[in-house]
C-alpha cells in the first residue's frame, strides 16, 4: 500500500471521527430535549454504535480495500478527540437553537391553523346559530299574530256553519253508536291485556 493511500486512509477515517462526535452529540441532544424514555437510550446507543460500525467500514473499504492497520484506529481517535476539543459545544448549541427553530415553526403553524381555519369555523357556527334562533323566534312570533288574527275569522266560521254541523253530528251520532266503536276498543284492549299476562306467568314460572 502507497503512502498517499495511507494518508488518505487517516484522512478519511479523521473525518469519520469527527462524523461519529456531531451524530452522537446530535442524538443525545435530541433524546433529552425530546424527552425520550430512558429505557430507550441503550437501544439507541447499540443503533449508533452498529450504524457508525457500518459507515465506518464503507468508508475504509472506499479509501484502502477495507484493510485494517493500527493507523486506521488512529485516524478514528483523533478525529473523536479533536471534535470534542474543538466542535463538541457548537454543535450542541446548533442542535439546540434547530430543535427551537422547529419548535417555534409547528407553533407558528399551529397559530396560523388556529386564526385561518378553526377561528372562522367557529364563528361561522356561531353565526349560524344565532340567525336560526333569530329566525325561529321570528317565525314563532309571526305564527303567534296570525293565530291571533285568524281566530276571530274561525270562530266566524264556525258560528256560520253550526246550523250544518248540528244536523250533520245528530245524524253521526246514531252511525257512531251502531258501529261501537268504543266498546271494540275495550274488547281489543282487554285482549291485548289477557294475552301480556299470560305471557308474563310463562315466562314467571
Amino acid at each position: 500500500m502507497s503512502l498517499a493511500t495511507q494518508w488518505l486512509t487517516v484522512a478519511v477515517m479523521l473525518v469519520s471521527g469527527l462524523g461519529m462526535g456531531v451524530v452522537f452529540d446530535g442524538y443525545r441532544v435530541v433524546s433529552n430535549e425530546l424527552k425520550f424514555p430512558r429505557w430507550w437510550l441503550p437501544m439507541l446507543d447499540i443503533i449508533y454504535w452498529m450504524a457508525a460500525a457500518v459507515v465506518v467500514f464503507r468508508m475504509l473499504y472506499a479509501s484502502n480495500n477495507g484493510e485494517v492497520r493500527a493507523y486506521v484506529f488512529l485516524g478514528l481517535a483523533i478525529g473523536v478527540i479533536l471534535y470534542y476539543w474543538l466542535l463538541s459545544k457548537t454543535v450542541i448549541a446548533l442542535v439546540k437553537w434547530l430543535i427551537e427553530a422547529v419548535r417555534a415553526m409547528i407553533r407558528l403553524m399551529l397559530k396560523l391553523l388556529d386564526w385561518m381555519i378553526v377561528k372562522p369555523i367557529l364563528l361561522l357556527y356561531k353565526m349560524v346559530i344565532v340567525i336560526v334562533g333569530f329566525g325561529t323566534a321570528l317565525t314563532i312570533f309571526l305564527l303567534k299574530i296570525v293565530v291571533q288574527l285568524v281566530r276571530p275569522i274561525w270562530l266566524l266560521l264556525l258560528w256560520l256553519l253550526r246550523p250544518v254541523t248540528r244536523p250533520m253530528g245528530r245524524w253521526l251520532k246514531p252511525q257512531w253508536e251502531s258501529w261501537r266503536v268504543e266498546e271494540r276498543l275495550m274488547k281489543g284492549l282487554s285482549a291485548v291485556k289477557s294475552r301480556w299476562n299470560q305471557w308474563f306467568r310463562r315466562e314467571k314460572r
